[in-house]
């Protein structure tokens, strides 16, 4: 395992125990318990492609903080600067079922939680050791007034130490309002030198001058693709692969860890639009947040003919 001084990504976030329901919550179905967090997710992701990624975040002081922690180490996610919670406080939950044909429902239990008490000295010293990129998300100044102080202020320190910030708005609807969010995360997106965001949630953080301001601009738009404007002003899209969708839910965040991952190589702007859909189809395509993230050889898989069989 590095340390957080030869990290390439640092990743600042709360991560929960993921309930996945087999079937309606109000029948008693059964369920099994995972690791869940954006942020996680993001930094799973870069490892399995080959990176060396750290989580930042509180957990409690219980057997879900522990499944968090561990499952974590075992990915090889950096965790040295994660903590237990010492004064009382859950870790959070979120539950999830389907409802109808692909539709999932989300719900959390994070009010309160070791995550949501995150504050900025847990995480300044993660940052001192010459990380290359702060990966924030619109998720945790969600969570409470400390949260989104400690986000702030991670994304300037890493502006003063030369630590390039990308930003994924995230927008989560049972979390705040579009118009608290926005007040809260437009800061956010002018500290990125990459702001990411969905279709449907750029209008969150682009004030009436434009979002583009020198930085790189990468939006997804799910079935039909994504795209990326440069820095330089030049836009370049990619569409989507067809594959059989099972489960949406972490896509966005799988999709992140490829784009990251094709800045971290220094591919060209196409090339790490089309790396971060196919991580994306590995996700889309297996049931849970994290665990069907590819490694860089999986990622050749999505090249073979449909019905291949690799012998």
């Amino acid at each position: 395992m590095t340390s957080p001084g030869g990290l390439d990504v640092l990743t600042i976030g709360e991560t929960m125990g993921g309930l996945r329901a087999s079937g309606p919550i109000r029948l008693g179905s059964a369920m099994t318990l995972s690791a869940a967090g954006a942020e996680s997710t993001v930094a799973i992701g870069l490892v399995r492609l080959g990176h060396r990624a750290g989580w930042v975040g509180r957990v409690g002081d219980d057997g879900v903080g522990e499944l968090v922690l561990r499952t974590l180490r075992a990915e090889g996610v950096d965790i040295a600067y994660a903590r237990v919670d010492s004064d009382g406080r859950p870790t959070g939950l979120m539950t999830r079922e389907h409802r109808v044909g692909s539709l999932i429902r989300v719900d959390y239990h994070r009010a309160g939680s070791a995550g949501s008490a995150l504050e900025p000295g847990d995480v300044l010293a993660a940052l001192e050791g010459g990380v290359r990129m702060l990966h924030l998300t619109g998720i945790t100044p969600a969570l409470s007034p400390s949260a989104a102080e400690t986000v702030l202020v991670a994304a300037r320190r890493a502006r003063d130490l030369g630590v390039t910030v990308s930003f994924d708005v995230n927008y989560r609807s049972r979390l705040w309002s579009p118009e608290r969010a926005r007040e809260v995360l437009l800061p956010l997106a002018e500290l990125a030198d990459v702001l990411i965001a969905s279709s449907d949630e750029l209008h969150l953080v682009a004030p009436t001058s434009g979002v583009q301001g020198g930085r790189e601009v990468v939006v997804t738009r799910g079935g039909n693709g994504a795209s990326v404007t440069t820095a330089d002003g030049r836009t370049v899209s990619v569409p989507a692969h067809s594959v059989p969708v099972v489960d949406v839910v972490g896509a966005g965040d799988a999709f992140v860890a490829g784009y990251l991952s094709g800045l971290l190589d220094g591919l060209p702007a196409e090339q790490r639009l089309r790396r971060a859909v196919a991580v994306g189809a590995f996700s889309v395509a297996t049931s849970g947040d994290w665990e069907g993230l590819p490694t860089r050889a999986d990622l050749a898989l999505l090249d073979e003919p449909a019905g291949t069989t690799v012998r």
